[in-house]
């Protein structure tokens, strides 16, 4: 039952993250004006917001003038419930998972603004951030998001130099000094290397066409793939350098 319980609310949770990916990038309230449909402007009723169900009966069309209505919300949704799904069955108690639930939602959230605006809002990275801090022993985790931070910002000016311009962001700094707080030197680092490795063939790819890919999405996916396998990752680890 409390599985199920934390998973609707991860539904719920998607919900209000497409409001957030929606609007704070571009400096609007979360909670004025309420939802409406961005074409017609109609307030929806309750029963038009009801996570992944609403669109799918609605046939992914808003209900007062047929405008289709973007996939990214039930996706959002979906992904969200996995999110909470996972940390539930990985966490050891329920405020575990709660503090790893928000962490990766919130980078969820950011991940799906980089993509969307090109953009990282400090009202979520800097919320995210603190959260890391209680992943693990604050202390630990405090300095280890220093010593990442530090790192992340000589790398970032060492690129720079070397190609003649600004390499990386600022937000991509925050980023790592989250993965370093929430998993340690030895994760972290293995967390950014199947992050860059991921991204990779999806920069080449998109490349060619004109694209531009921000690193954050990458970076977070590494720091939940590198979270979720911790223990396999760690025999890896054992295994090349023992």
């Amino acid at each position: 039952m409390e599985i199920i319980l934390f998973t609707l609310i991860g539904l719920a949770v998607g919900s209000f993250l497409n409001v957030v990916i929606l609007r704070v990038p571009q400096n609007q309230s979360i909670s004025f004006p309420p939802s409406h449909c961005p074409k017609c402007k109609n307030r929806l009723k309750f029963y038009h917001n009801v996570p992944i169900i609403s669109w799918v009966m609605l046939g992914g069309k808003c209900a007062y003038c047929k405008e289709k209505i973007s996939l990214q919300y039930p996706l959002v949704e979906f992904f969200t419930a996995i999110i909470f799904l996972v940390t539930f069955l990985k966490s050891d108690n329920m405020l575990q998972a709660g503090i790893y639930s928000a962490l990766f939602s919130a980078l969820f959230a950011l991940s799906m603004i980089d993509l969307r605006y090109k953009a990282v809002p400090d009202l979520i990275s800097f919320p995210a951030l603190f959260i890391s801090f209680f992943a693990r022993d604050f202390l630990d985790s405090f300095t280890d998001a220093l010593l990442f931070a530090g790192g992340f910002t000589l790398l970032r000016m060492v690129v720079s130099w070397i190609i003649k311009k600004e390499a990386m962001g600022e937000a991509d700094i925050i980023i790592a000094a989250i993965i370093g707080a929430t998993l340690g030197v030895h994760l972290g680092l293995s967390a950014i290397y199947l992050g860059a490795l991921i991204a990779i063939p999806a920069f080449l790819i998109v490349g060619k066409r004109g694209f531009h890919l921000p690193f954050i999405p990458f970076l977070t996916l590494g720091l939940f793939i590198t979270w979720l396998f911790d223990k396999q990752i760690l025999m890896l680890l054992e295994r090349i350098y023992g």
